[in-house]
């Protein structure tokens, strides 16, 4: 199935040039089979521009571009063409601080980081097993923190507060603000679903 904007997507795509493009992702390209490469979670994940396809050999990547292919595959695609070398600004943003953050507060396009807490508050030592096996390391925040790499120059710190009996365990998702050079609104808000999505479907995978 090919999702709305991903034909576009394709086409701008195709007529970049492989060497700026592999600059600014941090992706590697094969000219032989016209083919990105690109790390995500952990997992390569593979572009063919010759085949128009988006594929993993490893099972944890596969489920990125299949079961959350809604999520996935426009913005693996819109993150190729749109990044650019930048340094990180080292400032740390809600989704919803953004310019054009304001979609993440409402109806569907809420983050669902409740339901990540609701999991994890019951399973802490999880949290942080489940981001090392997606390619992340512990941070200092919160009771337990995560630094993940949906895409090699947006990192995404993701943070829980363990509850008690009187107020209930939370999670935070914060950007660096630097994202926003990288990604439109839209994609931020797609990266942010495949976060709490992959870090929720490898405790069932």
């Amino acid at each position: 199935m090919v999702w709305p904007g991903e034909k576009e997507a394709w086409d701008v795509l195709s007529d970049l040039d492989a060497k700026e493009v592999t600059a600014n992702a941090k992706a590697s390209f094969n000219s032989v089979g016209s083919t990105y490469t690109l790390t995500c979670f952990g997992q390569d994940i593979c572009i063919s521009l010759k085949d128009r396809m988006i594929f993993s050999a490893s099972r944890l990547g596969t489920l990125l571009v299949t079961s959350l292919g809604d999520y996935s595959r426009l913005s693996i695609l819109r993150y190729l063409i749109q990044a650019i070398d930048l340094p990180l600004s080292g400032q740390l943003v809600r989704p919803s601080d953004l310019p054009g953050g304001d979609i993440f507060t409402k109806g569907t396009h809420v983050i669902p980081l409740d339901k990540a807490a609701a999991y994890f508050s019951n399973n802490d030592n999880g949290f942080l097993i489940v981001g090392e096996s997606l390619g992340g390391t512990q941070g200092g925040y919160g009771d337990m923190s995560l630094n993940i790499l949906p895409f090699p120059r947006v990192p995404v710190v993701l943070i829980i507060w363990l509850g008690d009996e009187e107020f209930p365990s939370t999670v935070s998702l914060l950007f660096d603000s630097s994202c926003v050079s990288h990604l439109p609104a839209d994609i931020i808000w797609a990266t942010s679903m495949m976060v709490v999505e992959m870090m929720l479907i490898n405790t069932k995978a």
